[in-house]
This record gives structure tokens, sequence and C-alpha cells, in this order.
């Protein structure tokens, strides 16, 4: 299925240095929010106690917070779960306080604005099992990133994985430098988000590799400059790029807008993937690519040549 035909090539090649300077300055932006600001860490990587409570009525989750952050317990995260009626609240990790008593004391609290709350949940969840958290996601991205080198390296050439790993480490830290820079909550499902970009960031990587493999095999594009033979692989996938983007947007805008505070974390992170993708894939990756010195003989083996019997 072709939406858009396209008569010429676009030049992306020769725009490659602009692209690759407005990436390395946004790259190296959110790496300064990274450092300077950090990520909001989510109780699961902190430690803390998470509380569930269900009133009769729809929640006023700015009387909520009010009378929460009244008693002085630290930062805390409210937000509806599932309904108007149900309500997570996160504490931070008191060591003066234990989380039967931050629970007793929140739900007091909030008895006290004359609406019938009850209790419905309390966790715990530990510093020490945070950190184990943060080591066993940053271990988990870092397998990905190998597997996906050694995976590109095997089916097309070494050049190939040091682009694609490069281009999808951008995506990775636009998205952590996002999420530092508005201090949105760092979560469990919005590190799953991150690793689905990394899938999801190399398939399209992938496409238009394979493209240009096939460039450099076909007999009509011998005479052509290795520029014109990746602006043809990625002028031609153009359509493919639109139709699989548009549609997997789609699903993730309506998560993020009607998929709830569950859901938004994970949304949020596959949204600024999904669109910063695209941007890498072509104007990252392949310039990269270009860059390293790809060539024909690179891809294509010389056919031996037969060996004559002698009589």
């Amino acid at each position: 299925m072709e939406i858009l035909h396209f008569k010429k090539d676009i030049p992306f090649m020769s725009y490659g240095r602009i692209t690759t300077a407005i990436s390395l300055v946004t790259f190296i932006l959110a790496v300064f929010f990274l450092i300077t600001r950090g990520l909001n860490y989510s109780v699961e990587f902190t430690g803390g106690t998470v509380m569930e409570v269900q009133y009769q009525q729809a929640a006023d989750l700015a009387d909520v917070r009010t009378r929460v952050d009244g008693l002085k317990l630290g930062e805390s995260t409210i937000q509806t779960l599932g309904s108007s009626r149900d309500v997570m609240i996160r504490l931070p990790n008191l060591k003066s306080k234990s989380s039967a008593q931050l629970s007793n004391e929140v739900l007091t609290a909030l008895k006290q604005s004359g609406q019938p709350v009850e209790l419905r949940r309390v966790d715990f969840v530990g510093p020490q099992v945070g950190e184990e958290l943060v080591q066993h996601g940053l271990t988990a991205v870092g397998i990905v990133c190998l597997g996906i080198m050694l995976y590109l390296a095997l089916r097309f050439e070494w050049r190939f994985a040091v682009s694609a790993i490069i281009a999808n480490m951008h995506d990775v830290v636009i998205i952590l430098g996002c999420f530092a820079l508005f201090r949105w909550e760092f979560s469990l499902t919005v590190l799953a988000g991150v690793l689905a970009v990394l899938g999801y960031s190399v398939n399209e990587s992938v496409v238009v590799f394979d493209r240009i493999r096939e460039n450099f095999r076909k007999a009509g594009m011998r005479n052509h400059t290795v520029a014109e033979i990746i602006d043809n692989a990625i002028t031609a996938t153009m359509s493919r790029t639109i139709i699989t983007h548009g549609s997997t947007e789609t699903m993730v805008l309506a998560m993020l807008l009607f998929g709830g505070p569950a859901l938004h974390g994970f949304a949020t992170a596959l949204t600024i993937g999904i669109l910063f993708g695209i941007y890498s894939s072509v104007l990252v990756a392949s310039p990269i690519v270009l860059w390293l010195g790809v060539s024909r003989e690179n891809l294509v083996k010389p056919p031996k040549q037969k060996q004559e019997a002698v009589v």
C-alpha cells in the first residue's frame, strides 16, 4: 500500500550535518537535565507507602492533596485510579514512622472532610527493593542494547549496528531527559515504555537498512553514489513509515488521553519515543552509516570465480 508517491528522491543526506547537529544539541540538553534535575523516581524505586482509598462519591483531589500535604509527610503523589471514586496516594519512606502509622494518619485526615472514605489497600516498598529495581532496569536496557547490536552486526554489517545503537540510545536519552525536565514520575510502567521504544525504533532502522542493502544489489543503482542510494531507500519507505507509525501513534494517543493515570507514564514514554524514533532512524542512523564509510563491497559479496579444470 502506497499513499505517497515521490517522482524524485528526497535528498535527506544533504541535510545530514544539520539534522545530526540538532540531534547532538538535543542529546546534550537531555543529558544536562538528567544530571542537574535527575529523574523523579516513583515509590517502586525509592521505597515508600502506597495507599488506595475509596469514596462513596467522586473524590475531590484538591481537598485530598490539601489534607495530605497538611500532614507534612514529604512529597506525595495523589491520583485517581480507575474511577473518580478510587484514589491512590503514594507517600515517601520515613524512618520515624512505619507504613501502618502513615496510613492511619492519612486516613484520619481524610475522614475529617466529612465524606465517608474506606481504606482498600496499603503496600510498603523498602528502599533496598527500589535499588534492586534500578539495577535490574539498567541491566535490562544494557542487555537489549547488546542484543540489538549483535543482531544488526550479523544481519547487516558492523557499521549498521553502531549507527542503529547510537540512534536508539539517542531516543532513550531524549525520553529520560523529558521526564527529568518536566519532573514526570518515572515508574516501572515508564521503564517498560522505554524498553518498548528500543525495540520499536530498531524495527524502523532495520526496514531502512534492508532497503539500502537491496539498493546496493540492484544493477540499476550501480552508478549512484552511496548518499543517493540511502536517499532512495528512505524515500521508498516513506509511505510504510507514515502508515505504520501513524496507526501506532493513534493508539498510543488514545491510551494517553483516555487510559487514565495507570497508563499515562507508559503512553507518554511511547509517544515521545515514536516521534523521535522516526526522526532518529531517518536523520540520525542513516547519516552515521554514510559517515562510517559503508560501501557496496561491505554488503555485496563478490562472486567467486570458478577455476577451470586442468586437462
